[in-house]
């Protein structure tokens, strides 16, 4: 996990090295201790880091699983995936450094954005709360560390840049089935494994940035490494305060169709469309004529064969924005589309 940042090294002292064959000695000797000093001084600092931000993260157990958290306040609040608790009510926590295994209360749970959060019922003062930075400063390139309990080894750290920002990430599956999806995600070569989830993205300032929560599979050769998935830390810091303070959330920002619905599949397996289960009375479906047994086939120019396009679709717009909606009806003839124009609401 830490291969990424000796081949770093080692390429910045092959450069010096070239640079000094064409330099006299002294110059050599002087940009060898440049060098030295800089290599020290970046390893000084991860270390700094880890042993700051370690002990803000903690390892969480359910009755069937596993997963990570990052100690939000000084009441014991900790913020992790939805799909770390799932459907529980209580989990077990234990820090990433060791000591009592402490139980927490869900306080609160997003599923939609895969977020989450706990309160340790007993020995807050135990816990130390970690730092959560502005997401908006993140750059590509910058430097990250994924600290959280992989594959249940507690208390682990690996390392890489921010590759990409501003994705659009969705998953089925987690918390009872339902569809997550992850606006606004940082990309990050940092190894993401199971258990990581919940878990913190670091900066080299010691700064948690993102919320480590999925990491990409290729459907035919599995897991793609050095493709990994967080949720930002100022979507997380807002989400995780309306948690606290109510117990739900009222305002995500993201707009919504209000329905409930699910993935129609043809005859041959191929997804079609976006089928209503239902619209909420006075949702943005509902208030724009659209019912159960609808399928949405096009949000504005863009078609809709899932549930997962239509939650990315909806990811790239705001509440209140005005957008046209194709579907198809049952019983009207020859299949024929219908159009009306939505009013979005809010998630």
């Amino acid at each position: 996990m830490g291969s990424r940042a000796g081949a770093w090294l080692v390429a910045a002292t092959g450069l010096v090295a070239v640079a000094a064959c064409s330099s006299s000695g002294s110059s050599s000797s002087v940009a060898s201790g440049s060098v030295n000093d800089s290599a020290s001084g970046l390893q000084a600092q991860y270390e700094s880091v880890v042993s700051a931000v370690l002990p803000s993260v903690v390892q969480i157990f359910t009755n069937d699983a596993t997963g990570s958290g990052v100690v939000y306040d000084s009441k014991g609040d900790i913020v992790t995936n939805a799909h770390v608790v799932g459907n529980e009510s209580t989990v077990r926590v234990v820090p990433a450094t060791g000591g009592s295994m402490l139980t927490a209360r869900v306080l609160g749970t997003f599923p939609a954005g895969d977020l989450a959060v706990i309160r340790v019922e007993s020995d807050a003062g135990s816990l130390k709360v970690a730092k959560f930075g502005n997401s908006d400063d993140v750059r590509a390139g910058q430097i990250v560390l994924a600290m959280g309990n992989p594959l249940g080894l507690t208390g682990s750290v690996s390392q890489g840049i921010v590759s990409a920002l501003g994705r659009t990430v969705s998953a089925s599956g987690t918390s009872g089935g339902e569809v997550t999806t992850i606006t606004d995600a940082i990309q990050t070569t940092a190894a993401i494994n199971g258990g990581n989830s919940g878990g913190a993205l670091v900066s080299l300032s010691g700064q948690v940035v993102g919320i480590p929560s999925a990491a990409a599979r290729d459907p035919e050769a599995g897991a793609a490494p050095g493709i990994g998935f967080a949720i930002p830390s100022d979507t997380a810091v807002d989400i995780a305060n309306q948690l606290i303070s109510t117990g739900k959330v009222t305002n995500s920002g993201r707009a919504s169709l209000n329905i409930t619905a699910t993935t129609v599949t043809t005859t041959d397996g191929q997804e079609a469309g976006v089928g209503l289960v239902s619209a909420a009375s006075g949702g943005a479906a509902a208030n724009a004529g659209l019912k159960a047994g609808d399928v949405i086939v096009k949000v504005g120019d863009q078609p809709t064969p899932s549930v997962n396009v239509l939650n990315a679709v909806l990811a790239t717009l705001k509440p209140d924005d005005q957008v046209q909606v194709t579907y198809l009806r049952a019983g009207n003839n020859n299949n024929n589309t219908s159009a009306v124009k939505v009013t979005l609401g809010t998630l």
